[in-house]
């Protein structure tokens, strides 16, 4: 095993909780991006994300990450049109009523990120593997893993929702002060033997040469037919929020809010070209946060 994979696996583990969590970014960034983090003065994206973490502490955030409050939000900010149904919501896993579930549904831990689970079928659905993996989950705090602290302190429960589809594309809108600037299509999620694929646009829908934790799609996605009235949307989600990833999904003729992510990859997962680490942060000004609030232009 390599001194990297090491390193790794000691901030992995319970004994890299004792790092304060500056010195805990400083060293996981330099193992994983090959370079030092600059905090001080952070000029590329992923350096931001870090700042941003340790210094952006706006308590409305835990409620924006929670998969269960978050709807309500939504609902008050562009109406419940565009948030997906839930279907049941439980403390336990034991406590899920499988059979008030239709034959198709989504299922996942409010508080964290990576534990959904997707039932296409439910005459071929492992419930005992689900109960056992959302049980595991629940008892993880997710900020422990990255330090991102939007999620420390959320309270961890199950909901299930509406299934909108197969292979349903994510438009995720990077917005930096109530402005979306960039937007990435996720396409070939869930496809059985098929890495998902990250496009990248800018906002007048030109596709950009950009590579980031998933390789592109072997011809660029066509933008959503709805891709003005996203964008409007998230204009409207993001306002007065330094920088917030707003994801969406387009279901026939219908819009569908995703999630809030303020830490895109945790900020951890390079750019290439690299030059696009620092073009996404020339569009953040930390400046603006250390001065007690950000300016929407």
């Amino acid at each position: 095993m390599s001194l990297k994979s090491k390193m790794l696996m000691i901030l992995a583990s319970p004994a890299g909780r004792i790092l304060p969590d500056r010195l805990y970014l400083k060293v996981k960034y330099r193992l994983l991006m090959g370079h030092r983090l600059n905090l001080d003065s952070p000029k590329a994206f992923t350096e931001q994300l870090q700042w941003l973490k340790l210094n952006d502490r706006n308590p409305l955030y835990h409620s924006l990450v929670d998969k269960f409050q978050v709807k309500e939000y939504v609902r008050q900010a562009i109406g419940d049109q565009y948030v997906v149904p839930i279907l049941g919501k439980w403390d336990r896993a034991e406590d899920i009523d499988w059979d008030a579930l239709p034959d198709k549904f989504v299922i996942k831990c409010t508080h964290d990120s990576g534990s959904t689970i997707v039932c296409r079928d439910r005459s071929s659905f492992d419930y005992a593997d689900a109960c056992r993996k959302l049980s595991e989950a629940m008892k993880h705090d997710y900020s422990w893993r990255d330090r991102e602290w939007a999620y420390r302190g959320l309270k961890p429960r199950i909901i299930a929702e509406e299934y909108l589809g197969d292979d349903v594309p994510d438009y995720k809108f990077f917005c930096f002060g109530g402005k979306p600037e960039f937007m990435f299509v996720a396409s070939d999620r869930g496809v059985e033997g098929e890495e998902v694929k990250f496009d990248f646009f800018s906002m007048d829908g030109e596709h950009l040469p950009v590579l980031n934790g998933h390789p592109n799609a072997s011809r660029p996605p066509e933008l959503p037919s709805m891709f003005g009235r996203m964008a409007e949307l998230a204009s409207k989600l993001s306002a007065g929020i330094p920088h917030v990833r707003v994801d969406f999904y387009q279901c026939s003729d219908r819009i569908y809010f995703g999630e809030f992510t303020f830490y895109h990859f945790s900020g951890l997962v390079p750019f290439s070209p690299r030059s696009t680490d620092f073009l996404f942060g020339s569009y953040l000004d930390t400046d603006k946060v250390r001065n007690g609030g950000y300016i929407i232009d």
